[in-house]
């Protein structure tokens, strides 16, 4: 008898505490770089505690590089969205042909229209978007009082952004949070301020992928690759989602819907649609394959993703190299610059953050260094360091801080990073308050074995083929097939 009870107990917490992971459980934390900023904000390595910033150290400069705020979908995947409306009518109607009940089908999909039904065109800077950014703005004029307390002037505060409009939408927000109440200009006293764009063709700063011949030649044939990859887990969740709601969907049909879902869920906090019909493993497992997707493409997965993007982390060092020329030789106030502020893409933002050796799993930053590719995140349940969601949500942010510690015997100037406006411990570094002289030998100095021409224009020719990350995954995760049906995948700019 005691053994019934205590197995009825047991039943008991188990479904308890399943229905309450269940509760917790917040989608719109777990859309890979469709992740809102205000949704993943302050998640961060609870084991980690920050620094303090001792005594009689003050910020002399700041380096920012962020992504655009939350977007609209791009005129591509609006027809695909468009599309998805007249697939979910042929399911139904399907059904009603094989005399099946409907009572299993969620409501919303009968009749479901896409919220983005008729416009033409698409990709631009939504208002939650310029919210994060004129938030952000402001955040950081409120933590750093100090950089920002004299007028303005494009050489002291430099803002530059992408020849996209989303981007320079993005700089243009932030900045009116930034100077708010410095100017003349309505009630909020704002001010004019300028934002500067290199030529797409020729932004070797901000959109060093663009110009990159060998980046593009592979990326070209790795991104059908990565979608056969993707395949398996598509399969698997399209087999239960048919089960579940007696509807013959295909494996497109699944894509379709969990990119729905990330829309859905990011820009109209609706979660009780498309991300309804999956379960939480389900959806931590579709994230798990964007990460993939994003580690492959974008980061630790091939060296040339981020070693196109070493002129970038020169322009940081330069800048705080000239900051301390100035506190130095004592410039006068409002003649040296105090803030480089950047705003472009997820292409950016995420070769830089593996420039610096941050969202590693493990230990690996000797590999970086050497220009090898890591091992592939572990799929879920694992735990992971390397989540979209963290590592380039929109609006997502690397800011290196640069301090003055004239008192320090050891070292005078410190730099500090901060993702997402946390700090960040930094490999190579005792932790993240990191003395100047070794960020710069250890953290910037050793990728500077390449220039750009010679890794994205000259011809790499090695005398044995090494094998590829796609055949690294094949044999770490074996149920991967690379058979050759299926659609390529989508390429765009995030």
């Amino acid at each position: 008898m005691k053994r019934a009870i205590h197995f009825v107990l047991l039943l008991f917490l188990s479904l308890l505490l399943y229905s309450y992971a269940d509760e917790a459980f917040d989608v719109r934390q777990h859309l890979s770089t469709v992740t809102r900023y205000g949704a993943v904000k302050g998640i961060a390595d609870n084991s980690f505690i920050a620094s303090n910033i001792p005594d009689g150290c003050t910020p002399i400069h700041i380096n920012l590089v962020a992504r655009h705020g939350t977007r609209s979908p791009t005129k591509k995947r609006i027809k695909e969205l468009d599309n998805m409306e007249a697939r979910l009518e042929v399911l139904l109607r399907d059904a009603e042909e094989r005399k099946l009940s409907l009572q299993k089908v969620p409501s919303w999909i009968q009749g479901w229209k896409s919220p983005w039904k008729g416009k033409l065109k698409g990709g631009e800077l939504i208002s939650k978007g310029e919210e994060e950014l004129y938030d952000l703005g402001i955040r950081i004029r409120e933590k750093f009082p100090d950089l920002f307390n004299e007028e303005y002037f494009p050489d002291v505060y430099a803002i530059r952004a992408t020849q996209v409009p989303r981007a320079s939408a993005s700089a243009v927000a932030f900045g009116m949070g930034l100077f708010i109440g410095t100017g003349s200009l309505g009630p909020g006293r704002h001010r004019a301020f300028a934002v500067t764009s290199e030529s797409r063709a020729s932004d070797l700063l901000l959109r060093f992928y663009d110009t990159c011949e060998n980046y593009k030649d592979f990326r070209k044939k790795q991104e059908p690759a990565v979608g056969k990859l993707k395949e398996p887990i598509l399969d698997e969740i399209t087999s239960s989602l048919v089960r579940r709601y007696m509807l013959n969907f295909t494996r497109q049909d699944t894509s379709s819907l969990w990119f729905l879902c990330k829309q859905e869920a990011s820009l109209l906090d609706i979660t009780d649609h498309a991300c309804s019909l999956f379960t939480p493993s389900e959806i931590s497992l579709l994230e798990w394959t964007d990460d993939l997707e994003l580690f492959i493409l974008k980061g630790y997965g091939n060296s040339l993703n981020y070693q196109m993007g070493v002129p970038l982390l020169q322009d940081v060092l330069q800048a705080m190299e000239q900051a301390i020329k100035a506190q130095e030789e004592k410039h006068a106030p409002g003649s040296y610059e105090k803030a480089r502020l950047r705003f472009a893409h997820a292409e950016t933002v995420v070769p830089f953050s593996c420039l610096l050796g941050l969202f590693r799993e493990g230990s690996g930053f000797q590999q970086i260094q050497e220009e090898k590719s890591l091992e592939p995140p572990p799929k879920p349940p694992q735990q992971r360091n390397w989540r979209g969601s963290v590592v380039a949500p929109f609006a997502g942010n690397n800011m290196l801080v640069l301090y003055s510690c004239q008192a320090n015997s050891s070292s005078k100037y410190f730099v500090q990073v901060l993702h997402n406006e946390d700090p960040i411990p930094l490999p190579g570094c005792d932790d993240d308050f990191c003395p100047f002289e070794h960020f710069k030998e250890n953290i910037v100095y050793p990728h500077r074995k390449f220039n750009y021409n010679q890794v994205c224009m000259v011809k790499q020719e090695t005398p044995e083929q090494k094998p590829s990350m796609i055949s690294k995954l094949l044999q770490l995760f074996p149920f991967f097939s690379l058979g050759t049906d299926g659609k390529q995948t989508h390429t765009q700019e995030l």
